[in-house]
């Protein structure tokens, strides 16, 4: 594999990258961005150079401020991009990292726009849609190809959405900038099949295309989403309603993990069609790592069950790379991850006991504001006390450190001054330049950070190595002044930030698994090479199940 990427690094190096954009219809959550992660997948498995971005029509700058419960988790990048969870796809499903510009947004095309206005770059003329949106947005798209082969762009939202006019536009255009030969457009629709006929029905497909038509996109490949395989007879009606070729219709089939979902593809003949019409050089190609992936998958050797404690349980999108990097510590030891979804609101209703009596493992994720935060540290405690495995990440960290002053070193009142400004004992509280900021986008410490590792520790002896690097997204630290007291009482400190002495990582060394940091892992598992700390997290588990 590695002689291919150099083959194909020392064949294209001087050729500008090819263009692939997948656009979507009929439905919002069709899966654009698994479906562009897959391609990804594909063409990188023959040995090309691929990159990815995501273009979001919603007018916020990035994902930032906005909700988990709006738009799912905000995925952030080594660079300090808060992004759409897509490029979580793209990174899981490629060796590639993303940064901040491979994700753009009408906020972001617009600021940058008005921005050159005020500094009268457009010498009078009157700022338009078209050329000044369009052209802005193509300069994003540019900027993200060099020393790529194919960038496979994802135009988020559904054909026909009213906010995403100007990035249809912006890539009909790219076709005749660059040439018919470099561009590709590959539209995600939906061919349902109807119970009460017993039969598929493909006009939805149909009046999907025809919309992109009318835009004056006419779509190279169709992916058709379904729960079946679809036979020649609606490949053949679907490829001459709406003017493609009838190899280029392709099932999009429900499976039973998305790391299938290349394998499908390649089964229905994706990557033959593309390297064709993009008029790339043919190259064998090599999945054996979804194969062994998949396979993984679908015949674990053993399973367990981890509670995950948090506030936005309601939708599973909100902690997408979680659930991914769990499944790939699962992978890791060939065994099935089944996640019990726990509402901190409920323990504090409810007690500790009547929700982790069954669980193997303990995990307490990243979030925002006090709802529910009791209920966390009485999570934290019951894993304590229980001696079940433990693992914090982010506010899951800081809710251990408040747990462990309240209750081992006699710190009853300890809390965060995000929750208690007031209290006696803030354990937890914001940096001193976090405090007068009054801009909430893009404030936070944001991205990847070195941590070094103390000699010894579970952390070191899970990672390998001395030094690591991890992204970040939070505002709040660990109160240095409370350190002495937190170490004293067996609470070890086993990773820092050195340029400014801040605590990234604590553990109890006497406890059979109990990590947390103040960084966010998942962002960087993948399923061929999972994160140490989940899979660490998984094996503990299963011991602890085994040993029960």
């Amino acid at each position: 594999m590695f002689d291919q990427w150099c083959f194909a690094r020392k064949g294209r190096a001087d050729l500008a990258p090819k263009y692939i954009f997948v656009t979507g219809g009929v439905v919002s959550s069709l899966g654009k961005g698994l479906a562009a992660a897959s391609m990804g997948a594909l063409l990188e498995a023959r040995g090309y150079r691929v990159g990815l971005q995501k273009m979001d029509p919603y007018i916020n700058v990035d994902a930032g401020t906005m909700s988990p419960y709006q738009h799912g988790e905000v995925f952030v990048t080594d660079d300090g991009g808060e992004t759409d969870l897509d490029l979580g796809h793209y990174e899981r499903f490629t060796s590639g990292r993303v940064s901040r510009d491979h994700n753009i947004t009408t906020g972001k095309v617009y600021h940058s726009v008005i921005t050159k206005e005020r500094r009268g770059d457009y010498l009078g003329r009157t700022v338009q849609v078209i050329p000044h949106i369009t052209d802005e947005i193509k300069a994003m798209i540019r900027k993200v190809g060099s020393g790529l082969d194919v960038v496979i762009v994802e135009v988020g939202g559904t054909v026909g959405d009213i906010e995403g006019l100007p990035f249809l536009e912006a890539i009909r255009q790219f076709k005749k900038d660059i040439g018919k030969d470099n561009v590709l457009y590959v539209h995600l629709t939906l061919v349902p099949f109807m119970q009460a006929a017993a039969e598929l029905k493909t006009k939805a497909t149909q009046h999907s295309v025809k919309e992109l038509r009318a835009i004056g996109i006419q779509p190279d490949i169709l992916l058709c989403r379904t729960d079946r395989y679809l036979p020649p007879g609606i490949k053949s009606k679907i490829a001459l309603f709406c003017d493609v070729e009838e190899e280029a219709v392709i099932t999009a089939k429900d499976v039973d993990t998305i790391y299938e979902v290349p394998l499908v593809f390649h089964r229905e003949g994706l990557d033959e069609i593309i390297v064709k019409a993009l008029g790339l050089e043919q190259r064998p190609i090599d999945l054996r790592r979804w194969e062994d992936v998949v396979q993984r998958v679908k015949s674990p050797t053993s399973s367990t069950r981890l509670a995950v404690v948090g506030k936005y349980v309601e939708l599973k999108d909100s902690y997408k790379s979680l659930v991914e990097a769990l499944a790939h510590g699962g992978i890791a030891h060939q065994a099935k991850v089944e996640i019990a979804w726990v509402d901190a609101e409920h323990i504090e209703r409810d007690g500790a006991v009547a929700h982790f009596g069954d669980v193997d493992g303990i995990l307490v994720p990243g979030g925002f504001g006090d709802r529910g935060i009791e209920g966390k540290i009485a999570a934290v405690r019951y894993a304590r006390e229980q001696r079940v495995p433990y693992f914090g990440i982010c506010l899951g960290m800081q809710c251990a450190v408040i747990e462990f002053a309240r209750h081992m070193c006699g710190l009853t009142s300890a809390n965060s001054s995000e929750f208690a400004p007031n209290a006696p004992h803030l354990v937890i509280d914001l940096l001193p330049e976090q405090r007068h900021l009054a801009d909430k986008g893009g404030t936070m410490r944001l991205g990847l950070y070195p941590i070094l590792l103390t000699e010894g520790s579970r952390a070191s002896r899970l990672y390998g190595e001395g030094i690591i690097r991890e992204r970040h997204r939070h505002r709040y630290e660990v109160n240095n002044d409370y350190l002495k007291t937190l170490e004293k009482s067996g609470l070890h400190i086993s990773g820092i930030w050195a340029e400014k002495q801040l605590v990234e990582i604590v553990e109890i060394p006497e406890h059979p698994f109990f990590v947390a940091g103040q960084f966010h892992p998942e962002f960087r598992s993948r399923p061929w090479d999972p994160h140490p700390l989940f899979a660490g997290f998984v094996k503990a588990a299963l011991d602890y199940r085994r040993a029960r």
